[in-house]
């Protein structure tokens, strides 16, 4: 009953609704905080990498040998590994981290011929693109490859045939991040494996481990608005009828690359069992993998003449036959020189340290090799070259100190260089971030680089404010009700 000059009290509304409103929301505030910030963070993917596989040394030795009397060759900057083991570059796929599915795709091939009959081998077998696969129902390696059968001597060609079955029995994939390694993996040849094989082997053949090494990296941000609603702020194109500048007889450049791998062969003795050494790429030259970068580059061509003249930037240094303190082979290759005259090209390098045969030389700029310069061409802004067979020359043959002789054929020439600033230059195969040193443990991964802390803590903190918020209007309107 209300009492006589006082205003009738509202009745108080229950509690709980207001407050499972306000939990409600918060939570929903919450996960959209949240959702992003692990989206963010999850789904890696591949990029980059090498997966480094001898197929079967015996398959190797047979077709070397004097039955098949063949060789191999390799296609796509594929690049060996100690002389027995090939190096597939540039891995691109996608990675799961809480199924640990995974899938790698690598750059590059090796093509095996021989038993040579009247001009066609016998043995034709292209092996490239191989593609590793693994989840939780196994993994197994695919390829794309091309055959010749020894009954039918009909050749074909499948696309990511699954060529082996992989075992990865106590390997957990799942978590992993920045470079993930498996070496060793045991591989089985499959049914399909088999027939692409062209029968010279049967499905369950044992074939050699295989070793891969990715760069796990997280997906690109997500743009917050089309590219199109920016304005351009680019000139405008000139109009077909206005004349165009005259090019220059002779253009100078200050932008280049040279790739070169001086000698598959050379590569291998080096790092093999003989000389057990390595090399050392600076001053700008790079490891491509198969062959060695030099750049910048600096120089002119003459468009007229076509004559070039191109300096490249870098060393090389090949160190091996260690006997002590004492290198028996300290030999660097540095400042390759290309020059055209006419339909010939000279590619002239700085050649420096000892050889085998204990000769010592100091840096002397010595013309190595020869090529033919018709196959120059210019497109996109580049002046390039690629694959141009390159021939030894007697002084280049002493400057490897008599392991070659001359007229030997060297790794081929390829180079580019940059006529227009807006030319943009051939990138290098990627094989990612260095592999950590084998373990005994099939699986070695790299801790990812410590992520943010950011998204976490501005969460922490917009709920730490919503839940201040959120007390302080609840008191205040109880105050009120009392009074």
């Amino acid at each position: 009953m209300p009492v006589p000059g006082r205003p009738p009290v509202p009745p108080r509304r229950p509690a709980g609704p207001p407050r499972t409103a306000l939990a409600l929301s918060l939570t929903l505030l919450l996960a959209l905080l949240w959702l992003p910030a692990r989206a963010a963070a999850a789904d890696p993917t591949v990029s980059g990498g090498r997966l480094d596989w001898g197929l079967k040394q015996s398959f190797l030795t047979y077709v070397t040998g004097p039955i098949a009397n063949g060789k191999w060759a390799l296609t796509g900057g594929a690049a060996t590994v100690g002389g027995s083991v090939f190096r597939f570059h540039s891995a691109t796929g996608s990675y799961d981290p809480a199924t640990g599915r995974f899938s790698a795709a690598f750059q590059g091939g090796v093509r095996f011929t021989g038993h040579q009959e009247n001009g066609t081998n016998a043995l034709d077998l292209s092996i490239s693109r191989p593609t590793v696969k693994a989840g939780p129902d196994g993994a197994a390696l695919y390829a794309d490859v091309s055959s010749k059968s020894r009954q039918t001597g009909q050749t074909t060609s499948t696309s990511q045939t699954r060529l082996a079955d992989l075992s990865l029995a106590g390997v957990d994939l799942k978590n992993a991040g920045g470079t993930m390694t498996l070496s060793s993996v045991p591989a089985t040849l499959t049914a399909a494996g088999a027939t692409a094989f062209g029968g010279f082997y049967t499905a369950g053949t044992a074939l050699d481990p295989l070793t891969f090494s990715v760069t796990l990296k997280p997906p690109a941000a997500t743009a917050t608005a089309p590219a199109t609603a920016e304005p351009t702020t680019a000139e405008p194109a000139p109009s077909d009828t206005a004349p165009a500048a005259p090019a220059p007889t002779a253009a100078a450049f200050d932008r280049g690359a040279l790739d070169w791998g001086v000698r598959r062969t050379f590569r291998d003795y080096v790092t093999g069992s003989i000389a057990q050494g390595s090399w050392q790429p600076g001053g700008g030259a790079a490891d491509g993998g198969a062959f060695f970068r030099w750049t910048p580059a600096h120089g002119t061509w003459n468009a007229g003449t076509r004559a070039l003249d191109a300096a490249f930037t870098g060393a090389v240094r090949f160190t091996g036959l260690r006997q002590g303190d004492t290198l028996g082979l300290d030999l660097t290759l540095a400042a390759p020189h290309v020059t055209t005259d006419g339909d010939r090209g000279t590619l002239t390098v700085e050649v420096s340290g000892r050889t085998p045969d204990g000769t010592t030389r100091t840096a002397a700029a010595t013309e190595l090799a020869t090529f033919d310069a018709r196959a120059l061409k210019t497109e996109n802004g580049l002046l390039t070259a690629a694959e141009l067979p390159l021939t030894l020359t007697p002084a280049g043959a002493r400057a490897f100190g008599a392991l070659y002789p001359a007229g030997t054929e060297m790794d081929p020439l390829t180079f580019a260089v940059a006529l227009t600033p807006t030319a943009t230059l051939p990138p290098l195969p990627d094989l990612g971030s260095p592999p950590p040193s084998p373990g005994t443990t099939p699986l070695a991964t790299t801790p990812a680089s410590h992520r943010s802390t950011a998204p976490t803590l501005l969460i922490t903190l917009t709920a730490l404010a919503l839940t201040t918020a959120t007390t302080t209007v609840l008191l205040r309107r109880r105050r009120r009700h009392r009074t």
